[in-house]
């Protein structure tokens, strides 16, 4: 009888999973966890995820609380081996119309995917991957950018070169929203790739973002700067990341000049003293004197650690009067 009595709370649980009432199903979805526990790793993986497969067709405070619930299931299946259960569902809700749903599904599809074992990111994950990247609906190909670090480490050679290929494709997307999101995580991807690969096929389009004509497009750009600059041999990003760099502190936006000023600091320590000293502090300085005043603002803040950076007597001639400029401003 006591065994039964604890139980109820659980069967209440299950049942208002399948309630008309949205705000009884959001109640049980954010206790997912807990009736999964109680039905065990078989009936979980037999009976739980294909109910909630069934069901993506809800609110979106009941799919967004489903998505993150999802991210910490492996163990509630059965472990790594058994992860593999969750793509589909998961696959789902990173296509629907919704972007905070979307984005909690795409960060649980990674949480799930740095635990499968490698086998399954090759027959399973990638595959994932390169479905919503060729997908027809736009939502799905940007949910697609936020997999390609995850996948790409552990597939095979010929995975990654599709991988490669694909991530391309996005970067040039007819849609604004696709080539955004392929901006915001090129970053990230550049960091799993190898470093020859970064500098042949990830900075041509490091580059061609830099020159979209959507404003939100090289500003999502610009953020990649310091990724870049960790991921190239040092020659490589002198040679081809210091122009785009360069080019981007004299961007027709302010926000993209404003990102520019904002990573100063790591662009010098990245390129090293004799970059810093001969290309960047010119560029540094014309940021402290920029029209905008946000922009002025923000290389102000980093004048301390630039500084640092270069030769004294360098560092005094070109930035003490900016400074003192500034103290008037």
């Amino acid at each position: 009888m006591a065994a039964e009595e604890a139980l109820l709370p659980i069967a209440i649980l299950i049942d208002e999973l399948k309630s008309d009432e949205s705000l009884r199903r959001l109640n049980s979805i954010s206790r997912l966890g807990t009736i999964a526990l109680a039905l065990g790793e078989d009936r979980t993986r037999t009976e739980l995820i294909p109910f909630l497969s069934e069901n993506v067709d809800d609110e979106d405070e009941v799919l967004l609380a489903e998505a993150e619930q999802l991210g910490s299931f492996v163990p509630y299946v059965g472990g790594p081996s058994h992860a593999y259960l969750l793509l589909p569902l998961l696959e789902n809700l990173s296509t629907v119309e919704e972007t905070v749903v979307r984005e909690k599904a795409v960060e649980s599809l990674c949480k799930v995917g740095a635990q499968l074992p490698d086998s399954t990111i090759n027959d399973a994950f990638a595959p994932l991957a390169k479905r919503l990247a060729t997908g027809e609906w736009f939502t799905s190909r940007v949910s697609a950018t936020g997999l390609f670090a995850t996948a790409y480490p552990r597939c095979s050679l010929s995975l990654k070169t599709e991988l490669r290929q694909l991530y391309s494709t996005l970067c040039r997307d007819e849609t604004p929203m696709v080539r955004r999101a392929a901006a915001q995580r090129l970053g990230a991807f550049a960091k799993a790739v190898e470093k020859e690969a970064v500098a042949r096929e990830l900075m041509p389009l490091f580059t061609d973002l830099m020159q979209d004509d959507q404003d939100s497009v090289r500003l999502l750009a610009v953020e990649c700067c310091i990724a870049f600059a960790q991921s190239l041999s040092r020659e490589d990003a002198v040679s081809q990341l210091l122009p785009v760099v360069l080019r981007f502190s004299q961007d027709k936006s302010w926000r993209v000049r404003y990102t520019v000023a904002r990573q100063c600091t790591e662009l010098c320590e990245a390129l090293g003293q004799d970059v810093a000293r001969n290309d960047l502090s010119p560029a540094f300085v014309r940021l402290l004197r920029d029209a905008e005043p946000e922009v002025r603002v923000a290389a102000a803040s980093k004048v301390a650690s630039v500084a640092r950076l270069l030769p004294p007597a360098h560092a005094a001639s070109s930035m003490l009067p900016c400074v003192s400029e500034l103290a008037q401003d």
